[in-house]
């Protein structure tokens, strides 16, 4: 197909100081939890980027010295010579699909509380290091700024050397030493690095200087810069010194990317800001610099990227998200495929492998990560081994996956659903406040099936053992999904708890399909990621009085791994949801709660007339287990394999469904135990 003249102006090339990149799709900085300890998936993933049209590729953060190292992530890393090697493993593979390599060269600072290296840290001023460590930096003196301009030099010399074409002064996200001079909160300085703008901006004007005179010649010089830290005037913000920073040293690198601090957000999830949601933020930089200027938005949609473009918000659409979710994202606008797009839905859950120092994922993309150790594509699928035929049973996530990825091997694929609607849990969530662009999950994949004529879906179709015997299948998937417990077993309760047998006890699985409990409401979270929150959210706002209780330290706790805690409790606390922390489910009674310490045991009462019990879940296996149980019947019936997959094996998160759905499809015919192996990288 042809490409939409209205988006030419995406694919036009924008020079850079020295170099010039072939058009305005930009992959930002990044982290991917594979970093310095597995290069050779880095570099696999990356240029998987650039295969798929985007014309930058930068690195995540990468450590310049030991006295700023960020472990447990693992970033990338520029000490010394010896970590070139790996490095240029990445720029060659980008490289050789014509896009240009970036790296982001950073000192974290106060940041960083060197667990690895137990180097002291180092700072404007003396202050508190890392996130809760107990230790403390120590503040700069003069002859510590020169080593730190002069570790920053020889990082852009070796950035040069392992073959980057664009090297980043980094002053963003709270994180790095030219932004903590910068903040008036973290530097109290009384020389010339302290006091005024013009004296805390002086080290940022120095490193940009230094990097420009030893790597300018043939390297661009980038600066990422937080313009807002949304603190008001305690930080800087976009209508005061964010603006006068970027103007004082407008025209001194060859590239400024800019965005807001901290990282949760800048990486702000759909639930809490729309696409193109930090322009009001960012929008003033073109009108105070001449040098291209890149941004980040969330944007999948290429009429907000031209929008951007053509009203001077930026030269360069930036991405992290979306570029994960579809690394292909450019030349599927590039050839008028944009219905092919796997759009971004804004779940961060490709953050948590950055926090668990793990290899990154995706929701939407369940090859994200495995590039290299599992040779998998985000575009390409190994061609059916056999004839045979599939039944999958159940059209969630996992269900609609596995099917999309047979059908483009080109197996014959019969997809059964109990309902009317595809997507399962999708479809559900996605009504809940701030997840409608979760749907994105059953848009894509039903898009994708439409064009599979090898596939045929059934709706309606509650199947039995005897249905799928009839049915004749060589083999049968089932993705029948999981249902929420109502008896209050999960983290904190291994038993059920006493009183939960009676009305007014509701399931999210309930709350979903409409049910209307009566208030006071208590939502007991024993789940920890997103739905207690969201349960308690919408049923305050449907004008009950709602407590969330839980076990853990706050509400959704495990979202601090897809930086939203900080929002959710806000929000909650904003809109009168009472959060009670520390404290597990004992009891239910006729109007109260029996809630007891997880520290001490010590029982108290909460008023109560309906309980939100969102605890663990249970697999739909029930036609699993009926099936192989009897092997007599599946050999009769000609069926090789009964295979249960993601919720209907064991619950997890959309992503894992997902995940499960894609590989087995990549594994049927491939091995003798239906499993995918996976490479794995070793030091040296």
């Amino acid at each position: 197909m042809a490409r939409d003249a209205r988006y030419d102006i995406l694919f036009e090339p924008v020079r850079i100081g020295p170099v010039t990149a072939r058009n305005r799709f930009y992959q930002v900085p990044h982290c991917d939890g594979m970093g310095h300890r597995r290069p050779k998936a880095e570099a696999a993933s990356r240029a998987v980027k650039a295969e798929g049209g985007w014309a930058v590729i930068c690195t995540q953060e990468c450590e310049i010295h030991p006295s700023g190292e960020v472990t447990p992530s693992v970033e990338a890393r520029l000490w010394d010579d010896k970590d070139i090697p790996a490095l240029a493993l990445m720029t060659e593979a980008v490289h050789r699909h014509g896009a240009l390599a970036g790296i982001e060269l950073v000192h974290n600072g106060p940041s960083s509380a060197n667990r690895y290296s137990r180097e002291v840290p180092l700072g404007p001023s003396h202050q508190p290091a890392g996130r809760y460590d107990p230790v403390q930096a120590r503040a700069m003196d003069l002859t510590d700024i020169r080593a730190y301009r002069q570790w920053h030099r020889a990082a852009a010399r070796r950035a040069k050397l392992a073959g980057f074409d664009l090297v980043y002064v980094y002053a963003g996200h709270d994180l790095s030493l030219p932004m903590h001079f910068l903040q008036r909160r973290r530097n109290n300085r009384s020389d010339e690095y302290g006091g005024s703008l013009e004296n805390r901006a002086r080290l940022l004007r120095e490193v940009i200087e230094d990097t420009k005179e030893e790597v300018g010649d043939t390297c661009a010089v980038a600066v990422r810069i937080a313009v807002d830290e949304l603190l008001g005037p305690e930080g800087i913000t976009s209508e005061g010194e964010g603006r006068d920073v970027i103007a004082m040293l407008a025209e001194l690198p060859d590239l400024w990317d800019v965005n807001v601090s901290d990282w949760d957000n800048d990486s702000l999830t759909s639930r809490f800001g729309p696409e193109g949601g930090q322009e009001p933020f960012t929008a003033f930089v073109k009108k105070v610099t001449s040098k291209p200027v890149v941004g980040v938005g969330r944007f999948t949609s290429p009429d907000t990227m031209v929008s951007q473009i053509k009203r001077g918000v930026l030269d360069f659409i930036g991405a992290a998200r979306p570029s994960i979710a579809d690394p292909f994202l450019p030349k599927k606008i590039e050839e008028g495929r944009l219905e092919d797009i796997r759009e971004c839905i804004g779940c961060n859950i490709c953050v948590t492998g950055d926090r668990f120092a793990a290899p990154i994922r995706c929701t939407q993309n369940p090859t994200m990560g495995e590039e290299w150790r599992k040779g998998w594509h985000p575009e390409e699928v190994p061609g059916k081994s056999t004839d045979e035929s599939v039944l999958i049973v159940g059209a969630g996530p996992a269900g609609l996956e596995c099917a999309r990825t047979l059908g483009e091997r080109g197996y014959e694929v019969h997809l059964a659903e109990a309902g009317t609607d595809l997507g399962g849990r999708v479809v559900l969530e996605s009504h809940l406040p701030g997840l409608s662009a979760w749907i994105r999950v059953r848009d894509y994949r039903i898009q994708q099936l439409t064009k599979l004529t090898n596939v045929q879906i059934y709706r309606d179709s509650r199947l039995t053992p005897e249905h799928v015997h009839e049915f004749g299948a060589a083999h049968v998937v089932i993705a029948t999904g999981g249902a929420w417990r109502r008896d209050g077993v999960g983290r904190a309760n291994w038993q059920a708890v006493p009183g939960l047998d009676r009305a007014g006890v509701f399931t999210p699985g309930d709350i979903m399909a409409g049910a209307q409990p009566e208030g006071p409401i208590v939502v007991y979270d024993d789940d920890h990621y997103y739905m207690g929150g969201v349960l308690a959210e919408k049923l305050r706002a449907e004008g009950h009085d709602v407590t969330l209780v839980t076990p853990a330290h706050s509400a959704s706790a495990w979202t601090d791994y897809t930086l939203e805690l900080a929002h959710i409790q806000k929000r909650l606390l904003e809109i009168g949801v009472t959060i009670v922390a520390n404290q597990r489910l004992a009891t239910m009674q006729v109007d109260h709660a029996e809630l007891a310490c997880v520290y001490t045991g010590t029982r108290s009462l909460v008023p109560c007339a309906s309980l939100v019990t969102v605890t663990a879940r249970l697999p739909n296996d029930d036609l699993y287990r009926a099936l192989i149980a009897n092997g007599d019947a599946l050999k009769d019936a000609g069926i090789g394999s009964v295979t249960a997959i993601g919720d209907a094996l064991a619950p997890s998160t959309i992503a894992a469904a997902v995940y499960a759905g894609h590989s087995y499809a990549r594994a049927l015919g491939t091995n003798p135990d239906g499993k995918v192996a996976f490479k794995r990288e070793f030091p040296g």
